[in-house]
């Protein structure tokens, strides 16, 4: 399968030739475990929380844009750089801590895919969780005829999310004024809207995007110059800008929607009650109950589209981290199969045991193990990308290095606090026995000293030495002939490798 060509004029045909990667990447934002956090924050607190999503997808554009330069600049993806950088004690532990970044987020995806069935064709929970694996086989299925197929098949189910929550929002009539000041007044009332900012937020940036976009970018056939890459890297900032646009559009739309219901000072008990603990499956029934019959197979339809088109990104990610961190390619059913089989087990038994309410408390887990695994995609990231080393001329700015860290820093300060104030509420907790609070004291803390460990390492660690930098190697292609043939079989060596992940 050859790498996708640029057209380069006229210019809105070059701007079509880059969209896909940012499309794909952008589900992330809208994954089940992400509306349901949502829904949580318009029920508790209405419009209040809008200027979060705000904050966290602007923070997003940012970080997913020093991704996408990473691989367009290097011509490798963020595993295949921390593969090179780090020995192979440090690289086993990044990789199996992706590989779980993956499979937790795949959690969320099986049980709203499940719960969406339930309401559109009354299967039982369990059997739909039974059933979550075999319908994203044949979006798989897709990219035997090329990934631009499989990019405009997400990107026609993002707008299907999308078209779904605008028709809902339509009909249940936000209060504009009250939405555009949510977006733009910050204001936190009490420590519950905090701890529900702190959720939102860390419910939005997904570790193995990271990974996953640095890796979509290699699918363009990028003409291997200062001029290109940067023209290359302009594009898909343009392109990520406005998947990512789309993605804040829609969270809003979930919030106000969810907002102005529990809102409504003529809410039934029932819906009251379903207000006080939404959930992915009480959600439909709220809907139901409040705008209508309709209302709720357009929600279970966005549900099924978002489930669907996040499990296939999710599978991407984790092909292209087991291919960078230890050079190993599986074919993407069979990946999909066992990260599936994976998530498919302990959800399959929450639902079993515990009903909807048990999973909607696992999507919760699922949800903060991906915020403990943040900083260690994050970190690298930002390390590579600020490196003259690895990006020559296109490494980060002074500007876009202070704002990338310091936003870094306080979205994993903000991790660590959620985390570690949760873990430590839990142990502490009235309920538990003392012997079960010193058992769980004894694993937690060693724990969170080797995760303190590792991440203060990948911080402050001294860059492994480049053999040559990337303007170094543009220079040389543009000096002689030879080099430029040179370019063109390290061009073809790419393309058979993005072949041999793709079309496995």
């Amino acid at each position: 399968m050859a790498l996708v060509q640029i057209q380069e004029t006229p210019k809105w045909k070059k701007l079509l030739s880059y969209v896909g990667p940012g499309f794909l990447v952008s589900v992330a934002y809208l994954d089940p475990g992400n509306l349901e956090t949502d829904l949580q924050a318009g029920a508790n607190h209405k419009y209040e929380l809008l200027w979060i999503v705000l904050v966290g997808l602007t923070f997003a554009l940012i970080i997913q844009s020093r991704s996408a330069n990473l691989g367009v600049a290097t011509g490798k993806h963020l595993a295949e750089h921390c593969k090179t950088e780090y020995p192979n004690p440090v690289n086993y532990c990044l990789w199996i801590l992706a590989e779980v970044a993956v499979i937790a987020a795949d959690i969320p995806e099986v049980i709203g895919t499940a719960f969406a069935l339930n309401i559109l064709f009354n299967i039982p929970i369990w059997c739909g969780v039974l059933l979550a694996g075999l319908n994203t086989l044949l979006l798989l299925g897709l990219q035997r005829y090329g990934i631009r197929k499989l990019e405009l098949a997400i990107g026609i189910l993002v707008l299907v999310v999308g078209g779904c929550f605008f028709s809902v929002m339509v009909h249940a009539r936000p209060n504009a004024e009250e939405v555009v000041i949510g977006m733009f007044v910050p204001k936190l009332s009490g420590t519950k809207a905090t701890r529900d900012a702190v959720a939102l937020l860390g419910a939005l940036i997904m570790p193995h995007n990271l990974f996953l976009h640095s890796a979509l970018v290699i699918s363009r056939k990028i003409p291997h110059s200062y001029e290109g890459i940067r023209s290359a890297s302009k594009y898909f900032l343009i392109e990520g800008g406005l998947a990512l646009f789309l993605a804040f559009l829609i969270n809003v739309a979930v919030i106000s929607v969810s907002g102005t219901v529990c809102s409504n000072p003529n809410l039934s008990s029932e819906s009251k009650s379903h207000c006080d603990n939404i959930t992915l499956d009480s959600a439909a029934f709220l809907l139901k109950n409040a705008l209508g019959k309709w209302s709720s197979k357009l929600y279970a339809i966005s549900l099924l589209a978002s489930g669907q088109s996040s499990t296939v990104t999710g599978t991407y990610a984790g092909q292209y981290i087991m291919q960078g961190f230890i050079n190993m390619k599986m074919k993407l059913w069979l990946r999909n199969l066992v990260t599936r089989c994976i998530a498919i087990a302990p959800s399959l038994v929450i639902c079993i045991i515990g009903g909807p309410s048990g999973a909607a408390r696992l999507i919760i887990i699922a949800s903060m193990i991906l915020s403990f695994e943040l900083p260690f995609a994050l970190v690298p990231l930002l390390r590579f990308t600020s490196s003259k080393a690895k990006m020559g001329r296109h490494k980060n700015s002074l500007m876009v290095t202070l704002v990338s860290w310091l936003l870094g820093f306080c979205t994993i300060s903000i991790n660590l606090y959620f985390l570690s104030t949760t873990v430590m509420g839990r142990i502490t907790s009235n309920q538990q026995s003392k012997a079960a609070s010193i058992v769980a004291g004894v694993f937690v803390f060693p724990i969170m000293i080797l995760y303190l460990a590792l991440l203060i390492y990948l911080t402050l660690k001294k860059e492994t030495p480049a053999i040559a930098s990337p303007d170094v190697l543009m220079s040389s292609v543009r000096s002689s002939e030879s080099e430029f043939e040179r370019s063109d079989d390290t061009q073809r060596a790419r393309e058979v490798e993005v072949d041999d992940i793709i079309s496995a």
